[in-house]
């Protein structure tokens, strides 16, 4: 096999939203890049996340309002018994992915980064090898090294993926709709996914270890989702260990707390139990990089123990988030270029699409107080808030977090339909430091739910004007 050499100043390893972003900003800086992908521009997010689940929750969602109004419909809408063409809806979502991948490889080239397409290997920190399905093998040496790998599902070892046995990935490109479906794993990857099957006709049994969904979040914010589910017909088997199917293969053993072991009757089982850094099979281990945990072990500039050696996005560990990786990766290409930078967000906003969404940034209200801080705290509730009440989504509330000595926001949290929207609103406020005099004092316009943001602000200043 004939072996090409290749050198540039940055070398990014994996293209999904962290490596393609570094890349493309490297690449307008002017520093000489490449950008090698083993198998989608897009990576995780683009191509078998972010991207493709919130497709099929659009779908699902709309499916189910429309057998809402074959039922019956306060809004006087009735319909004929809705039907749904599986095969067409993903068609439907992988046209989507193919439109931004395909823009993402027009924005590398239009930024003069060469993506060599195949699976890289690292030789040492300056070299790696690429086995390419049409150039042979391909050997790049690099002033600059991005590790940008990503991450992967994790396994679980009494049910090894296979067969009716599945991941996120297989689930989002279903060719057909179980009957009964069971997720293994209340986090946010099963109860996203376990909603969109449940939408589309399945029975969805959710396991989950702890004694309560979303264990990450805290216990207010999970109750309406937790109802909503419910009312859904999710059923949720919570504080459950899971032992592996049935010699028949049709059911998922659970037991509980006290040893009691019963039989969910299944056709698909979805693992989603978390996912864990890439570093295997690839040759990271050559490097002997230090390590927290599995992933890589990085300083505020996202430098590893290896001098010209960076990490971004899911490599180097929680929170496991695209937009994380995105600002890391443009952090690096200027930093390589010769900026001066340091990864210090006042926040990174988490967003749960369940039904209702769920929405995180900055300190909870117990967070704040393990961290010393004496906060006040108030919550503005959706059912006093008009456009939520037109669009029949009155559950949930938004929760302001700020230091009651000088009124500094430091933690929103909201949970609704629709509130992952109010993410920006929440970062800004906490990124340029805003009181609650700065949000209470801003006009906002109505009727939206972003009024409710203002108003929690006035209600924790002690005069909330509509409830």
């Amino acid at each position: 096999m004939s072996q090409i050499t290749k050198t540039t100043t940055l070398l990014v390893i994996g293209g999904g939203p962290g490596g393609y972003v570094a890349a493309i900003r490297a690449g307008q800086l002017g520093v000489p890049t490449i950008l090698v992908e083993g198998a989608q521009l897009g990576g995780t997010c683009l191509n078998i996340g972010c991207i493709p689940s919130k497709a099929l929750i659009h779908a699902a969602e709309e499916f189910d309002k429309a057998r809402h109004y074959a039922d019956q419909s306060a809004l006087g809408i009735s319909v004929d018994a809705p039907r749904i063409d599986i095969a067409r809806t993903v068609a439907w979502k992988d046209g989507i992915v193919g439109k931004l991948t395909g823009g993402v490889g027009a924005l590398l080239k239009k930024n003069g980064v060469e993506v060599v397409q195949g699976w890289a290997t690292l030789m040492d920190g300056k070299t790696a090898e690429v086995d390419t399905p049409d150039a042979g093998r391909i050997r790049i040496q690099c002033e600059h090294l991005l590790l940008a790998a990503g991450s992967e599902p994790t396994p679980l070892a009494s049910m090894p993926f296979g067969g009716m046995v599945v991941s996120s990935t297989e689930a989002l490109s279903p060719t057909s709709i179980p009957k009964q479906l069971v997720v293994v794993g209340g986090g946010y990857i099963g109860l996203e996914l376990g909603t969109v099957y449940r939408k589309l006709g399945a029975e969805v049994a959710v396991v989950e270890a702890q004694d309560r969904i979303l264990p990450t979040y805290d216990a207010e914010l999970t109750k309406p989702v937790a109802a909503a589910l419910a009312k859904m017909g999710v059923a949720l088997h919570l504080g459950r260990k899971v032992l592996g199917l049935n010699g028949a293969g049709n059911a998922v053993r659970v037991q509980d707390a006290s040893g009691a072991e019963t039989l969910l009757p299944a056709d698909r089982v979805l693992i989603s139990v978390g996912r864990r850094p890439r570093t295997q099979d690839w040759g990271l281990e050559s490097l002997q990089l230090d390590r927290r945990g599995n992933a890589l072990r990085i300083d505020d500039q996202c430098r590893t123990s290896m001098r010209d050696v960076w990490a971004i996005g899911d490599i180097a560990g929680e929170p496991m988030l695209a937009h994380r990786a995105m600002a890391q990766g443009e952090m690096v290409a200027e930093l390589v270029a010769g900026k001066r930078r340091h990864f210090q967000p006042a926040s990174i906003p988490a967003v749960c699409f369940t039904d209702p969404e769920v929405v995180v940034a900055g300190l909870s209200p117990l967070e704040a107080e393990s961290a010393g801080l004496d906060c006040l705290t108030a919550s503005f509730p959706f059912a006093a808030n008009g456009r939520a009440m037109t669009l029949e989504s009155t559950d949930g509330f938004v929760r302001v977090v700020a230091r009651r000595d000088n009124h500094l926001i430091v933690g929103w949290q909201a949970v609704g339909r629709g509130v992952s929207e109010l993410s920006t609103a929440f970062g800004q406020s906490l990124e340029m430091g805003a009181t609650l005099e700065d949000v209470a004092g801003a006009i906002h316009a109505h009727p939206t739910l972003g009024e409710a943001v203002q108003e929690a602000a006035l209600k924790a200043l002690g005069h909330a004007l509509h409830i």
